[in-house]
């Protein structure tokens, strides 16, 4: 009575070995026939991409029983995961452009406006003269030309003594010191290539070498050398030297000129 049980059990343990490869077996087969009649199915159905829609995806054929067990490795292989980028911060709006003074302009039409206005800036830079102003708000008291049967080579600016006198113009101050019949004296070469004279000053506030611009105070009205009272001798120099009006050429860059004293 006791060795059937245990022969029971062993021949039951063969079965489901048998059982288990036969199943094996099957499964196998099954799968390697799927694997084959597969791209057929695929071909035939209507649902299925055409080769000429997409011809440049990857085909996925399989052959076999090993070929789909080497696809699963494949598959359990984890890829590296990319990173998350962070989100990033909104950026704060930049001020609304204004062009040529024109408020909320929709942004289409305000960033070429202000492109075309940054352009004009620098052409305007480069083709306007540069600027000059009156040195003294003095009156004209004497002109160019003959005088006390001299001849008189600059504009006279009558003023109090120490009030401010104005570079005319944008330039490097080339002399600032004594100089006969002046007393002191400055004088500068303007970007133009003429040379501003500034005569009798009585205090001077630049020295040679120094980069001066227009309306920079560069002196003091004084009554140095021969002189009949406080007042500034200004004289122009052409690019060869020569003594030209003072008058028109401060006219020709847009100061006005007038006997009397100025309006500033």
């Amino acid at each position: 009575m006791t060795g059937r049980p245990t022969r029971h059990r062993a021949e039951s343990q063969a079965e489901r070995v048998r059982a288990a490869a036969g199943a094996a077996v099957a499964a196998g087969a099954l799968i390697g026939g799927v694997a084959q009649i597969a791209p057929a199915i695929a071909n035939a159905s209507p649902l299925a991409p055409s080769r000429d829609a997409d011809h440049n995806a990857n085909e996925i054929t399989f052959k076999g029983t090993a070929d789909i067990q080497n696809v699963a490795a494949a598959k359990q292989v984890a890829a590296p995961v990319a990173d998350v980028a962070a989100p990033e911060a909104a950026p704060v709006a930049a001020p609304a452009a204004t062009p040529f003074g024109f408020n909320n302009l929709p942004p289409e039409i305000a960033g070429p406006l202000a492109q075309v206005e940054d352009i004009l800036k620098g052409v305007h830079q480069q083709v306007a003269p540069a600027p000059a102003v009156r040195p003294v708000a003095g009156a004209i008291s004497s002109g160019f030309g003959s005088r006390w049967g001299e001849f008189h080579y600059g504009l006279d600016f009558a003023d109090q003594l120490g009030a401010p006198i104005h570079s005319v113009s944008n330039g490097t101050v080339i002399e600032a010191g004594p100089a006969s019949g002046f007393g002191l004296w400055v004088r500068v070469l303007q970007d133009d290539g003429t040379t501003a004279v500034y005569g009798h000053v009585n205090d001077m506030f630049v020295s040679e070498g120094q980069r001066v611009r227009a309306g920079d105070v560069i002196a003091s009205v004084g009554n140095r050398g021969q002189s009949t009272g406080p007042h500034l001798h200004l004289e122009i120099w052409d690019q060869n030297g020569a003594k030209i009006d003072p008058m028109p050429y401060l006219a020709s860059k847009g100061v006005p000129m007038h006997w009397g004293p100025s309006a500033h």
